[in-house]
């Protein structure tokens, strides 16, 4: 993964892409940022699925972000905080659709063994040991929750 944004910033520096650039660098500069954390903590680099969720909080900073924006009349800071989401985006896995969370959601439910929205843990646990990276796990959560209440 950390090739392909290192070889992404090569081309939007020959292509002049200045916004795709500043992105991409704001990345590495975070991925940097993490390592050292790692470094410190007697770990070694992060690997691909801490990089994923490093992206992810990234694109959740983003969107917040360009919330506020829209909120305050700041259109043009919003588009540029959604530009580089889909920069940030580019590197992540894809998402499940709406139909293939109900479906991973179910087997979790089923697999754990969930009776009720006391076991939703268990079931939050078991996806995001199975899905992470590819899977809102917000949306999830009201999806296990909603679930969980129809069978009770």
């Amino acid at each position: 993964m950390r090739e392909a944004i290192n070889a992404a910033m090569k081309d939007a520096m020959k292509s002049g892409d200045k916004m795709r650039l500043a992105t991409l660098r704001l990345m590495n500069a975070a991925i940097k940022d993490r390592d050292i954390e790692a470094r410190g903590a007697g770990k070694g680099p992060l690997g691909d699925e801490d990089l994923v969720q490093l992206f992810q909080k990234m694109v959740k900073q983003r969107q917040e972000s360009a919330k506020i924006y829209e909120d305050n009349g700041r259109s043009e800071l919003a588009a540029q905080e959604r530009g580089e989401i889909s920069v940030i985006q580019a590197f992540m896995p894809r998402q499940m659709d709406e139909a293939t969370l109900q479906d991973a959601v179910r087997k979790a439910i089923a697999d754990s063994g969930a009776a009720s929205v006391k076991d939703m843990g268990k079931v939050m646990g078991l996806l995001k040991q199975r899905h992470a990276g590819e899977m809102d796990f917000g949306q999830a959560n009201t999806v296990v929750k909603d679930m969980l209440n129809q069978q009770a």
